[in-house]
């Protein structure tokens, strides 16, 4: 069955301490990307504020909004107006004390199509994310919106094989990762952006579909003056062969729009036959977090 070509588009912007600002900066690309013909448009993780995690500080449990807070209201009303769909990534409050890594997704017509809570949460200097965010409890979910079918990952998420195959298995025709991420302030010499892109095509190779990752750009300092970190942009698509097909610029704003052709999936899939050959009855082991001999 033919299932024809769409065109997505990501976010790729510098994070400001004005949050409204932030918002405005996000609808604006969002406009921009609808009028170069994109139908499906997904934002950079926690895109309404500069990344806070690169230190400790309770006050900032009291950015997190509900799903049907206003941040989340406004990307609503812009995918009904603009007939796009829209992955809003935002900081999620469940309850006192609990609080999530989102991303919500709104069909074209307005409609709440899901709202996924991101899994995997980092430890490591200046990405202190398990004091802000609890793991995510939601399934791996595929949005079945007005243009395609396709999941969220978001960014450490990104890092592990096992999401994207659940997600490609459900029947997503391709995955975003929104993504914060930059320098490793531990290791300031080691330039970890090839990795990432290798990394994330890797995933789309072994499934043979498109993967759609984006990230903000530019310096954030942290709040106390205690160090800083540098996102280095670069969003880019890889299509059902690896190939990239979409690029962002390295260190600026850039909008990342591509078409995809989602026929090249099956085409893809007759051809390597990933699917058809796995084992999942030998893979009892990888339930385990350590395997011995």
């Amino acid at each position: 069955m033919d299932k024809g070509k769409v065109m997505i588009g990501m976010t790729q912007f510098a994070c400001v301490s004005d949050r409204e600002a932030n918002v405005a900066k996000a609808e604006e690309q969002i406009r921009a990307m609808a009028k170069k013909g994109a139908k499906i448009i997904c934002t950079q993780e926690l895109f309404s504020g500069m990344y806070f995690a690169q230190i400790i500080d309770y006050t900032k449990y009291d950015w997190a909004e509900p799903a049907d807070g206003p941040t989340n209201k406004r990307m609503q009303a812009l995918a009904r107006e603009l007939d796009v769909v829209i992955v809003s990534c935002y900081y999620e409050y469940a309850m006192d004390g609990v609080y999530f890594n989102a991303a919500a997704v709104f069909d074209a017509d307005g409609t709440l199509l899901g709202n996924y809570r991101k899994h995997h949460i980092p430890e490591g200097p200046q990405y202190l994310e398990k004091y802000y965010f609890t793991p995510g409890d939601s399934p791996y979910l595929v949005f079945r919106s007005k243009y395609a079918a396709f999941g969220v990952l978001i960014c450490w998420d990104e890092w592990f094989p096992e999401p994207t195959r659940i997600l490609a298995l459900k029947g997503a025709d391709f995955i975003f990762y929104p993504s914060a991420i930059g320098s490793e302030p531990d290791n300031p010499e080691l330039d970890t952006s090839q990795t990432w892109v290798d990394g994330i095509r890797g995933h789309g190779i072994h499934n043979n579909f498109y993967v759609c990752a984006c990230n903000r750009v530019g310096r954030e300092d942290a709040a106390d003056g205690s160090g800083h970190m540098e996102f280095y942009g670069r969003g880019f698509v890889s299509d059902p062969w690896g190939k990239l097909i979409a690029e962002g610029k390295r260190g600026q704003e850039d909008l990342i729009v591509a078409e995809l052709d989602l026929d090249e999936i099956k085409r893809a899939r007759d051809i390597l036959q990933f699917h058809r050959d796995r084992r999942p009855d030998s893979y009892g082991e990888i339930l385990k977090l350590r395997i011995g001999e």
